[in-house]
């Protein structure tokens, strides 16, 4: 075999969609855009501000780490900002609070100050790593073709959560905090 002659590679896979409503537990990685603003506190280039739009946004990668799906792969984007006004950047916001409620086994209704401290991040390095429990939606990509995405994160209410996340439920103000998840961080993120 030599590295010119192709005859004996296997042949490419290809993957169907991961059917729309399935959840999968998955690990976020945030693909570097270079946009720093450190006004909002978007700092080590975690950002991307889109050229054409103006927008700045997260580019994620959602590595699915269980189940018959696992090592699939989904891209997906998490808004900050829009010019077109504060939508986007709300359900950005609302998403992120779902991943963290979804990683940190809290209950979206629980407002103690445990919870209320647990939601909070001390930059966008701690989302980089994070694992959740999310549900896999079917979009369209820039040609109109079907694909993948996530756009929901799973909260400890749902009554699939603790199977599918492979823990209890921390429900006791006092549980302990779960660890930022950031052993993927890039080298140039150190």
């Amino acid at each position: 075999m030599t590295w010119n002659d192709f005859n004996s590679a296997d042949e490419q896979n290809t993957y169907d969609l991961i059917p729309k409503g399935t959840l999968a537990k998955v690990r976020m990685t945030i693909r570097p855009g270079g946009y720093d603003d450190y006004t909002q506190g978007w700092t080590g280039g975690y950002a991307t501000r889109s050229d054409t739009t103006g927008s700045i946004y997260l580019s994620c990668e959602f590595v699915v780490t269980d189940g018959p799906y696992v090592r699939r792969k989904v891209w997906s984007l998490i808004g900050l900002h829009s010019p077109k006004g504060p939508d986007w950047a709300n359900m950005g916001r609302s998403f992120i609070k779902g991943i963290l409620n979804s990683s940190r086994k809290l209950l979206p209704k629980d407002t103690s100050p445990e919870a209320q401290n647990k939601r909070r991040i001390s930059g966008l390095a701690d989302l980089d790593g994070i694992e959740f429990l999310a549900k896999i939606d079917v979009g369209k990509d820039q040609n109109g073709d079907d694909k993948n995405e996530i756009r929901l994160a799973i909260t400890p209410d749902n009554k699939d959560y603790a199977a599918l996340m492979g823990s209890h439920v921390a429900s006791a103000p006092d549980a302990p905090a779960a660890a930022p998840a950031n052993p993927n961080r890039p080298s140039w993120a150190q």
